[in-house]
């Protein structure tokens, strides 16, 4: 049997009184100089760092990647290098409106963050359980989270604040759908798909640039809660993601995922009959097929949650080479606002954490700030260039040039050709995705939903989104309006006629 350990204070102190406080007398006041009674206090109200904004309530574990196809001719990526090469990985998924101490089971997007530790520095591909996002530029983030949020008035969630912004933003219509479906309630995060979602690119050894998304593909099966279902799960085990998936990793039961990609070439993004970099589009598969790339497991619990899962940070500016950005304005938008988020809540100094920090070597002129680690770089120089050390700029690294549309900046119509079809995709959804079954509790779901919405501006609300439904699918429309016990000669379109003829 080993040795007992020593309690001690922070400081390495050893102290033995832990759970009386001392005082003036058995029955007196205590006294200012019970130092321990101070630091255990002190450290108990510091415990709680900000939560996520967004993101805030997740599981976590970490993994291995394993490349299973060659795409070589693609991307330079080491991380790709080679059939067979493994790469170490942690994976985060997360609800993304809610609190942290809300359900896992609530209606709410996926998060699906993964961290990739390789060779040239770790790679972040930050996505969701779904191909799309509700917005396409992110100057509407905010306002669209605060819908997600709380009332200011009432602070309870508010089926008004969130349908008054999606009916006055139909570009929110695909990943709408998609949320009121049964995938807007997946059983658990080992039962669900995840994507990349923003279009990214590969670069070659060649210098050759193509657009691409990442799809990853449960191998567990696609497994989803009813909506009932999910509300009885809500009371019954409001932590029913989490505990399955530790639960499954501890048994030996390794979630995995297929990794797949879809490629696209330049000259293919500029003739494509939608933007390609429009995040609430996704490819058509028939036209840009799924390619196998590799294979995904996760094979080991954090060892503390804290340490390992709510400290983690993920930022989609962390890209290695061979791998790149998009003009994706969503992406862009994310590549300034996520190492913010994280600095605000983790401190500058965020990525020296250990599940943060990258295994392999790192060397930068970076000093100073909160909760610096790792020796500040000792006498070293703080600046570049100088005459002192062999930190150099590698030119391999460099990346060719990003042809840009036009030299004219401005704020670009939504109106423009290409960017204003709100509609077919989500059409297309409704009647070639969903079986039956899924129609039917999409409908259910969003009568549901929209049944909450209260206040003067009510009839307003809902006529609008009816409009989009409408638009969408006349079906689907008409369902939703029986639902709710609406004309639907007050919300059709008056693009439609009688005999419900499409859109012209």
């Amino acid at each position: 049997m080993s040795e007992n350990k020593k309690l001690t204070s922070a400081s390495g102190i050893p102290y033995y009184h832990n759970e009386d406080s001392l005082s003036a007398g058995a029955r007196g006041p205590l006294l200012l100089q019970d130092f321990i009674l101070h630091e255990k206090m002190a450290h108990f109200n510091r415990e709680r760092i900000p939560e996520r904004v967004v993101h805030a309530k997740g599981s976590g574990a970490f993994g291995t990647f394993t490349v299973t196809n060659d795409l070589t001719k693609y991307t330079r990526a080491k991380v790709f290098s080679q059939v067979g090469k493994q790469t170490r990985t942690f994976l985060r998924f997360s609800t993304v409106g809610g609190e942290k101490g809300s359900a896992d089971t609530e209606r709410d997007p996926r998060g699906f963050a993964l961290k990739f530790y390789t060779e040239d520095g770790n790679w972040d591909l930050v996505g969701n359980n779904t191909p799309i996002f509700f917005i396409k530029d992110p100057k509407k983030f905010g306002d669209f989270i605060h819908t997600q949020k709380r009332d200011p008035y009432t602070n309870c969630k508010s089926p008004a604040m969130m349908w008054d912004f999606w009916s006055l933003n139909p570009e929110s219509l695909h990943q709408v759908m998609f949320l009121m479906s049964d995938r807007g309630t997946p059983y658990s995060y080992r039962h669900m798909n995840g994507f990349g979602s923003h279009t990214f690119s590969f670069i070659n050894a060649a210098n050759e640039r193509h657009w691409v998304k990442f799809h990853f593909k449960t191998k567990q099966g696609i497994k989803n809660f009813t909506n009932d279902a999910a509300v009885k799960m809500k009371g019954e085990d409001p932590d029913h993601a989490q505990r399955d998936l530790v639960t499954a990793i501890d048994n030996g039961d390794f979630p995995k995922w297929d990794v797949k990609v879809q490629i696209m070439t330049e000259e293919q993004a500029r003739s494509y009959q939608w933007n390609p970099f429009d995040l609430t589009k996704t490819w058509s598969q028939k036209d840009f097929p799924l390619i196998e790339l590799g294979m995904l497991e996760l094979n080991e619990n954090a060892k503390n949650f804290f340490a390992e899962v709510e400290q983690s940070a993920f930022a989609p500016a962390h890209v290695v080479d061979g791998i790149s950005y998009s003009p994706d304005k969503m992406l862009q938008g994310r590549i300034l606002s996520y190492p913010d988020a994280h600095r605000h809540r983790l401190g500058a100094n965020y990525e020296q954490i250990p599940v943060n920090k990258c295994p392999y070597a790192v060397s930068n002129y970076q000093r100073d700030g909160q909760m610096r680690i790792d020796g500040n770089s000792g006498s070293a120089p703080n600046y570049f260039p100088n005459s002192f050390d062999n930190i150099k700029p590698d030119e391999s690294y460099q990346q060719p040039p990003v042809p840009l549309d036009s030299l004219i900046g401005d704020f670009y119509s939504r109106n423009a050709e290409g960017e204003n079809d709100h509609y077919t995709q989500p059409g297309i959804f409704y009647r070639e995705v969903l079986s039956d079954y899924d129609k039917k509790n999409l409908v259910s779901n969003i009568v549901g939903a929209m049944s909450g919405i209260s206040g003067p501006k009510k009839a307003d609300i809902v006529n609008r989104q009816l409009c989009h439904f409408f638009r969408a699918d006349i079906g689907l429309g008409m369902a939703i309006a029986q639902g709710l016990g609406v004309n639907p000669e007050t919300a059709m379109p008056k693009q439609h006629s009688k005999e419900g003829a499409v859109l012209a």
